[in-house]
């Protein structure tokens, strides 16, 4: 069958389209920028298409022939992200109507409260998206997870850092919910069968794994499987889930605009009521995945470098979206610029194995407390900080995070370009570049280039210039001497400053 997948460049669209080829499926994969699918592994074996379920009039051709069609988006932390959800799902719905399309597959959050209490903004919205897509007209399946267990994605990331990092904590009561948490790979086993469901079957079905836990347990049985000591837990009445999404915010990489939701998610009981699925996706002869191994999976795949998507690998709210203009005069007669270039006694190759090794654990070359008070400055001000780190250690796509940058353009061997995600009064990139040169040696030229947005933006820039000398020139002199030090073919090792 010809599948659409949208939210491709997302955590669980960019590991299900691989599953649907997989699975002899034809897939088309919308995006609003085609080349954020450039780099990814399966990129040559499926349909990219350019549209925005935001705009309706690009849609038409998005959804010609597709047979089935998956909504894996939403807007999470977005203000106003309610409207803009059932916008999208209204427009997704009419194209798909419209085209003839079979069947729909909407992946959702736990039924919201019953009370519908102000916590649960976020699962009402969810909710109101899976009704949506039911009264469509085309035969919809709705699958409502709870916490999705996997290497990179955000329910496991803030558990993971929240038990890694804090022996002792005082929590909020919500820590004594039940949950039923799901392994990434159920979900996705869900998703591709949900494809072959009969026509007439158009409802919701509650996924969860085999283990209900409190929030407390999850924490307590992954210290087992990381082989931590048992973590002290104190939960306090007066921490409110706004509270609570500023503690996870402060200790793991998920900034508080992603944290609220997530968070909010958890203070009602999230147990699958029915086990439905099973009768047309029977669970696999050795079970569905238990917490335990669910954990162990996802830790192998960080330890081995080897996590296909991450939940930043989609673009964050409110972040800059527009490539470096080629004519700087664009930005209306102002382009702030700071140009590094350095002569390398190394060969280009490695020159480039240090500049595509750079953020994350292998840190950014330069005064590392300036980087780091930067990171927590973005922080404080609701940006994503500097702890997003990397997917891998060596190897970047065009589209990822990296930090507070994602990746903008990469020609292997040749330039890396990154754009500011950072909270900013204006726009920034940053360039790295290798040449080769007629020795066989290589120069390296660094630029930053930023582009104010009113006297703040101007202010801003004036503001940090004067510390640009030890940033970026240090940055500059110590990737070339990295390189210089640094056999071809062995990648940087973390902790390189």
């Amino acid at each position: 069958m010809r599948c659409l997948v949208t939210g491709a460049t997302g955590y669980i669209g960019g590991r299900l389209a691989p599953r649907l080829l997989a699975e002899g499926h034809q897939v088309r994969c919308l995006a609003r920028h085609a080349g954020r699918l450039r780099d990814v592994p399966w990129a040559g074996q499926v349909e990219v298409v350019e549209g925005d379920l935001r705009r309706p009039e690009t849609l038409p051709a998005v959804f010609a022939d597709v047979e089935v069609a998956y909504y894996l988006v939403h807007s999470l932390g977005q203000a106003g992200f309610e409207k803009t959800d059932r916008e999208a799902a209204e427009a997704f719905a009419t194209a798909a109507r419209a085209a003839g399309v079979r069947r729909i597959v909407y992946l959702g959050g736990p039924q919201p409260a019953e009370d519908g209490g102000p916590g649960s903004a976020h699962l009402r919205s969810r909710a109101e998206v899976g009704r949506i897509l039911l009264e469509s007209g085309v035969p919809t399946a709705v699958l409502r997870a709870a916490v999705i267990i996997g290497s990179g994605s955000a329910s496991f990331e803030m558990l993971r850092y929240l038990t890694e990092r804090l022996p002792a904590m005082v929590t909020p009561r919500w820590v004594r919910n039940r949950i039923q948490p799901i392994a990434v790979r159920d979900v996705l086993r869900y998703l591709v069968g949900c494809a072959d469901l009969p026509s007439e079957v158009n409802r919701g079905f509650d996924i969860g794994g085999p283990d209900v836990l409190t929030f407390g347990e999850m924490m307590q049985r992954y210290a087992r499987v990381a082989g931590l000591r048992p973590r002290i837990i104190v939960p306090v009445r007066p921490l409110s889930p706004k509270l609570s999404s500023y503690w996870v915010g402060l200790v793991t990489p998920v900034p508080n605009k992603i944290a609220t939701p997530l968070v909010e998610s958890l203070i009602h009981e999230a147990v699958a009521h029915e086990h439905d699925i099973a009768a047309y996706v029977p669970d696999p002869p050795q079970g569905l995945t238990g917490f335990d191994r669910a954990v162990e999976l996802a830790l192998a795949k960080v330890r081995d470098a080897q996590v296909e998507t991450r939940w930043s690998t989609a673009s964050i709210p409110d972040a800059p979206a527009e490539p470096l203009p080629s004519d700087p005069a664009w930005s209306g007669g102002t382009a702030y610029t700071d140009l590094r270039e350095r002569a390398v006694h190394a060969p280009p190759e490695a020159l480039w194995q240090v500049v595509e090794g750079v953020g994350g654990e292998h840190g950014w070359y330069s005064f590392p407390l300036a980087w780091s008070v930067r990171g927590w400055l973005d922080r404080l001000v609701g940006g994503v900080g500097l702890r997003r780190g990397r997917r891998d250690p060596h190897r970047l796509q065009v589209g990822e995070a990296l930090d507070f940058w994602r990746v903008e353009e990469i020609v292997p061997g040749e330039l890396l370009r990154l754009r500011a995600e950072m909270r900013l009064p204006g726009r920034a990139w940053l360039e790295m570049r290798v040449l080769p040169t007629d020795d066989g040696r290589s120069r390296y030229l660094q630029r930053a280039v930023f582009l104010p947005r009113g006297l703040p933006g101007h202010a801003y820039w004036k503001a940090v210039a004067p510390f640009h000398a030890v940033v970026f020139g240090g940055m500059a002199r110590n990737i070339a001497r990295g390189a210089e030090q640094e056999p071809v073919g062995i990648s940087s090792r973390p902790g390189r400053r």
